[in-house]
């Protein structure tokens, strides 16, 4: 059985499954997810806890062994199987079925994984960990998710703010939900319960966002100056690397301007999705900006990074920064823009 997060408070009180597994792009929140599993099988009686974490070396026979010799007259044990590498191979894939089809008595089994891929999902190991408990997967919050997501967290400790103040808090902490848990703790060290204005908050908040070049190129896609220019900011000071920046926003540029050639010449836009494998909400974001630019100007952007490629070599003069600000600010605001222009970030 699979269920969403937000689930599983009101599922443990219901029932108990033997098996549970999670899994996952967001540390923090498989944290806490692993945390209440843990505490509500301790309020349950299993009281003992036995700990595996998989690596490369580990030997799947000790955990069938110590499973498999658990004695009647031993008290309830909690059971926890970390896999790092989501990966448990053809030795830990077996072991897996093996283990499920035999769930020790009187245990309580929690398996924490990363993210596993679409091809990994389908493998008959992870099937059977569905199949027999409690299946848990758990995302990365997109950037639209995330103010609520801080007023929730507000909420439980009796604060609040406005929608501003929540913006302002995401735009801190966006790709960084540790960070952001952490300075909602801190604004309730720091502030009694009740209504926090935008002047406190910012007094305590840091800037603590991480931003990725995938995070960049989506910006650009939904027309987000502001988001486009503090992501490019927040690179740039991370240092990564302008050949990595550029090397993602022309592959989108790419992928664009074949879509927007195939909407020209009459394919319907799900083949062309289907095509470019572009699934679910981001196929929203793509048709909304594939609609709106020209297949001119998706030209023009591809030659401006192909300037913008020959600065980074050294082949050709200008600020390379600049001119990646420039080139986002072609979609963004969708009026053409030289690469020559000045416009520092």
């Amino acid at each position: 059985m699979r269920i969403k997060p937000e689930q599983l408070p009101q599922h443990l009180q219901k029932a108990t499954a033997p098996l549970y597994t999670l899994f996952g792009s967001e540390p923090l929140l498989i944290l806490e997810a692993a945390d209440l599993i843990r505490t509500h099988a301790h309020q349950q009686g299993y009281s003992e806890r036995e700990l595996f974490i998989v690596d490369q070396h580990f030997d799947w026979l000790s955990l069938l062994s110590a499973t498999n010799n658990l004695s009647l007259f031993s008290a309830r044990k909690f059971i926890d199987i970390r896999i790092p590498s989501g990966k448990p191979g053809k030795e830990g894939s077996k072991a897996i079925e093996a283990y499920c089809n035999a769930l020790p008595p009187d245990s309580f089994t929690l398996i924490t994984l990363p993210k596993v891929d679409k091809q990994n999902q389908t493998a008959k190991w992870f099937k059977i960990l569905e199949n027999t408990g409690t299946l848990i997967p758990i995302y990365a919050l997109e950037r639209q998710q995330l103010p609520e997501w801080i007023e929730l967290r507000l909420a439980r400790q009796q604060q609040k703010t406005d929608t501003t103040t929540l913006q302002f808090l995401a735009d801190q902490t966006e790709g960084n939900l540790f960070a952001a848990h952490q300075e909602i703790q801190k604004l309730a060290l720091l502030y009694p319960t009740g209504h926090l204005t935008f002047e406190q908050v910012k007094n305590v908040v840091l800037d603590v966002a991480r931003y990725d070049v995938y995070q960049l190129a989506d910006a650009m896609l939904a027309a987000d100056t502001a988001r486009y220019t503090r992501i490019l900011i927040g690179l740039q000071g991370e240092g990564v690397a302008p050949l990595v920046i550029l090397a993602t926003l022309a592959e989108q540029i790419r992928q664009l301007i074949t879509i927007r050639a195939g909407l020209d010449s009459g394919q319907s836009l799900v083949q062309l999705f289907q095509t470019a494998r572009i699934w679910g909400e981001r196929q929203k974001i793509v048709s909304t900006a594939v609609k709106r630019i020209t297949l001119q100007s998706l030209t023009q952007g591809l030659s401006d990074a192909a300037v913008i490629d020959r600065m980074i070599k050294g082949v050709a003069q200008g600020d390379v920064w600049d001119a990646l600000l420039q080139l986002g600010l072609r979609f963004t605001l969708n009026t053409p823009i030289s690469t020559a222009a000045n416009h520092s970030i």
